[in-house]
């Protein structure tokens, strides 16, 4: 009790000291920008979408030729979709091809002639290769105009889908995992550099001679985390009223296998356990860093390792069962993006209260083992490894 006790003071001195400034604000204003981007951006991909830069050809067929050309081109876009045909124009057809697309103020890529039994289509040789597949199409369409019926499916709807509904919590796991990793990459790099700091300042000495080691190291933790969840409540508060704001809806989204009340809580406490996991990891090698250059230096291959083992977890989320995915969900820096897209595809319970206990103790002999090497290497105490490991460090 007496640690948890001192750990609750450093956390909430470090939670107050970063909250409380000015600086957490700009951090807190930083990763909305790429939203504010993405609308700016979404906006003028709208803009883009909505001029039409499908390639013309021009229609220089008989009349009823032409005609019959380009009712069949309608039917089709009807069904395929605006994007899927090339737009039709209809163009002299007294004047060569040749002469119209050597105009300066063609529009043209390339001229429809002939007829429907033997079309000409002229243009540039990699214009034809794009559009001759598409042009072959529509002769073939208008030839059979009298002939060509679409069939008309019958409905026959269900309730549910198995299929469908396996897809759907494929769908909510591989978000999780996502959401998951970019939250952890996110905010727990800040631990790297958190006790550089203190120890270029002397405060960690202080400290030391306080409290225990130990209750440095996992107030700490704590307090990085507790800072993580205001800045995931604001940022997704933010987000939200943006989009309802924005004129959104929410949909019915389909429920993961354990459902949504304990998907949540599950989503929350596997972020806490992959954050304290990393976080952990990062004090403990921030501990021995000397200066913030070399904080920066160690930053990259962390965050390396820290992807591969992200892909390792999203590659077993569509293997169920598999070796490859119980090895996700037992090595511990990718059980919790394991474990949550298993929590979205499975309805069992039991497994996750075990993984969380076994990323608790795991996090409990990371934050043991670089206490002891934060002892003898920078507070230069502490006797033989094996004898302090399980000791509590006072200092």
């Amino acid at each position: 009790m007496q640690l948890w006790r001192a750990a609750f003071v450093i956390a909430r001195r470090d939670f107050t000291a970063v909250v409380l400034s000015r600086t957490f604000i700009l951090f807190l204003l930083g990763p909305l920008l790429p939203i504010v981007i993405g609308f700016a951006f979404g906006g003028l991909g709208e803009k883009i979408s909505s001029t039409d830069l499908r390639p013309v050809v021009g229609v220089a067929m008989s009349a009823p030729d032409s005609a019959t050309v380009l009712r069949a081109h309608d039917r089709l876009v009807a069904r395929m979709g605006d994007q899927a045909l090339p737009r039709l124009r209809r163009v002299s057809p007294t004047v060569s091809p040749r002469a119209q697309l050597a105009r300066p103020d063609s529009e043209v890529v390339a001229i429809l002639s002939g007829t429907l039994a033997h079309p000409v289509l002229t243009g540039k040789a990699g214009d034809l290769d794009i559009l001759q597949g598409d042009i072959s199409l529509l002769s073939t369409a208008a030839l059979a105009e009298r002939t060509l019926q679409f069939v008309t499916v019958t409905r026959n709807e269900v309730a549910t889908s198995q299929g469908a509904q396996a897809q759907a919590r494929l769908i909510i796991g591989r978000i999780a995992q996502v959401v998951m990793f970019f939250l952890t990459i996110l905010l727990a790099g800040m631990i790297l550099s958190n006790l550089v700091e203190e120890k270029t300042n002397k405060i960690i000495e202080i400290l030391a001679a306080a409290v225990p080691i130990d209750a440095i190291f996992l107030g700490k933790l704590m307090a990085m985390l507790a800072m993580s969840f205001v800045g995931i409540a604001f940022w997704g508060g933010t987000a939200f009223a943006i989009f309802l704001l924005a004129g959104g809806q929410p949909t019915a989204l389909p429920a993961p296998a354990i459902g949504w009340p304990i998907f949540l809580a599950l989503a929350a406490l596997y972020f806490a356990m992959a954050y304290t996991l990393l976080g952990s990891l990062f004090l403990g090698i921030g501990a021995q860093a000397a200066t913030v250059r070399e904080v920066q230096t160690l930053n990259m291959p962390i965050t390396m390792g820290q992807m591969l083992i992200f892909f390792f977890a999203s590659y077993a989320v569509d293997h169920m069962g598999s070796p490859a995915e119980i090895a996700a969900c037992i090595f511990p820096f990718s059980s919790p993006f394991a474990m949550i897209a298993r929590a979205a595809q499975d309805a069992t319970l039991w497994p996750h209260l075990l993984a969380l206990l076994w990323q608790a103790a795991f996090v409990a002999i990371i934050i043991r083992v670089g206490v002891l090497l934060f002892r003898r290497h920078v507070m230069q105490s502490g006797g033989r490894w094996w004898k302090t490991l399980f000791r509590p460090a006072t200092g």
